[in-house]
């Protein structure tokens, strides 16, 4: 039928998901290696064959094949026929490839103010006083009209309020020097992560994501995250960003017949992992409201513990392949998973959720009354796409013909708070050079009338002390004429008197 996607099959029931619930959420849980990644290309194929367009991450660079025709080999064949599944039509999906390092795919990016303070502060693991500070800076930039738009623009802006901290303390509130610092240096962090080439501008419009083909099929948009996941942190917030922008630009359609894009987040552990409260609730309340907007998201992860169950609530459809209870974390998990999950009068779901082979899971899709299905232990379809990785030439290919190929490559610098403060800052010093020849002169004259005094000086020495001409005969001056006077006179009868005044004065001897 049309509106509905043959998921999973046994020898009794086949597995479908409607696409009138498809926008009401979804998990997919499984240990490594027990068939995730199967079961995310034969939904997205799915979903890509109804007109539905999909965004996902290729974390480990295998789910590129899905732009490929696929090619079963024998040992799939033997695998099917033994399982009495059919062979899926080989067929190839449109893919755009994107990348934020622009080395595998289309560049993608976003800008600071885009981002905001909360995503930003999470990205650099700011704590409650330096996430304050960061919102601080963000507010002064919009009230003084700079704009804040990659990271140079960040970093100056954070400069000029630390170094007029004290002009902003009042109307704001205290900027920490401390705080300051620990932004810088979280950028520098982030920098060295590849964070500079996703922060700038052209900024990624949402729309591109919203492409069918000729054919009428949905495009796959593949972010290519091998590199990306270096940077668990860049990752997690940046595709949190993605669903912040779809939630704020795509208009409220209520219960389409069909989704207006799959969004499936993978290795969704990394989101939540030591995120803030807030950032949870925002995730909870993006989860609960971006239904509406004709977007279902659908969380893949290893182990559902990993999602908050304020988030888990609202994930109606249900993909649980195996899980290995070999530690009481692991035991955990498989009993929630189990409760989780609408009961079957004919199967043990806590038992066979630690049984399921590869490519086997319990599935549990919402019926049209919106209820959850019996779950079911069944095999997921094989998709009809390539399984693994492409080659260098078709990556090519892929880009070369793809609806946006010229778009993005090229990087746009506009005049923004770096320009803006710099260029004040330039025009601060062109004011302090212009002011040196005045300086030069007051100098000079200062010198002048330096030289004017000494020479002053040296003329009243020579008066009262004597010279030596220029042959070496010495002029008595002032002080040694009054001396010399002097020196004769003690040889009178006064003299004799005046030096015993002044010896008795000093001895201490009687008055006369």
């Amino acid at each position: 039928m049309p509106n509905q996607l043959l998921i999973a099959r046994n020898k009794t029931t086949d597995c479908h998901l409607l696409m009138g619930m498809a926008n009401r959420h979804g998990l997919i849980t499984g240990a490594t290696g027990t068939g995730k990644t199967v079961s995310l290309q034969t939904l997205a194929e799915n979903f890509s064959n109804q007109g539905v367009p999909v965004f996902m991450a290729d974390v480990k660079g295998d789910l590129v094949g899905i732009s490929q025709t696929g090619h079963l080999s024998d040992k799939i064949k033997g695998i099917l026929k033994e399982r009495q599944l059919d062979e899926p039509s080989p067929q190839s999906c449109p893919t755009t490839l994107w990348d934020v390092f622009g080395k595998q795919g289309h560049p993608v990016r976003a800008t600071v103010s885009d981002m905001g303070p909360l995503l930003l502060g999470r990205m650099l693991n700011l704590n409650d006083t330096q996430a304050g500070v960061l919102n601080l800076v963000f507010k002064i930039a919009d009230d003084q009209g700079l704009l804040l738009l990659d990271l140079k623009d960040l970093r100056a802006m954070l400069q000029h309020v630390g170094e007029n901290a004290s002009q902003f303390t009042t109307e704001y509130g205290n900027v920490s020097a401390a705080s300051v610092g620990a932004i810088q240096r979280g950028l520098l962090e982030i920098e060295s992560q590849g964070a500079d080439k996703f922060f700038g501008e052209p900024m990624l419009n949402i729309q591109d994501f919203l492409q069918t083909d000729a054919k009428g099929k949905g495009v796959i948009n593949l972010l290519c995250a091998s590199e990306l996941m270096n940077a668990p942190r860049l990752y997690g917030t940046f595709l949190l960003w993605l669903l912040s922008e779809l939630f704020e630009q795509l208009p409220e359609i209520g219960d389409p017949e069909k989704p207006k894009l799959v969004f499936f987040f993978d290795e969704a552990h990394l989101l939540f992992n030591e995120a803030p409260k807030v950032l949870i609730e925002r995730m909870e309340l993006l989860v609960r409201l971006i239904r509406s907007k004709g977007v279902g998201v659908y969380f893949v992860t290893q182990n559902p513990l990993d999602v908050p169950e304020t988030v888990l609530g609202q994930l109606g459809n249900r993909v649980q392949h195996a899980l290995r209870a070999f530690t009481p974390r692991d035991q955990k998990a498989v009993k929630a998973s189990a409760q989780t999950m609408r009961a079957n009068p004919n199967l043990d779901i806590e038992k066979a959720i630690t049984e399921l082979g590869v490519g086997e899971a319990l599935v549990s899709f919402l019926d049209e009354k919106g209820r959850p299905g019996i779950t079911e232990q069944a095999f997921v379809m094989m998709p009809g796409s390539q399984l693994g990785p492409i080659t260098p030439e078709q990556r090519k290919a892929l880009l070369e013909n793809s609806l946006v190929a010229g778009v993005y490559e090229n990087t746009i610098d506009r005049e923004s708070a770096y320009e803006v403060l710099k260029g004040a800052h330039a025009s601060s010093n062109s004011e302090s050079k212009a002011q040196t020849p005045t300086n030069a002169g007051t100098s000079a004259s200062s010198t002048d009338a330096e030289s004017g005094s000494n020479a002053l000086l040296n003329g009243l020495g020579e008066v009262l002390f004597g010279r030596t001409g220029p042959r070496g005969a010495k002029h008595d001056g002032l002080a040694q004429a009054m001396v010399k006077s002097a020196v004769r006179t003690i040889g009178s009868s006064v003299g004799r008197e005046i030096v015993r005044g002044v010896l008795g004065g000093i001895l201490g001897g009687r008055k006369r």
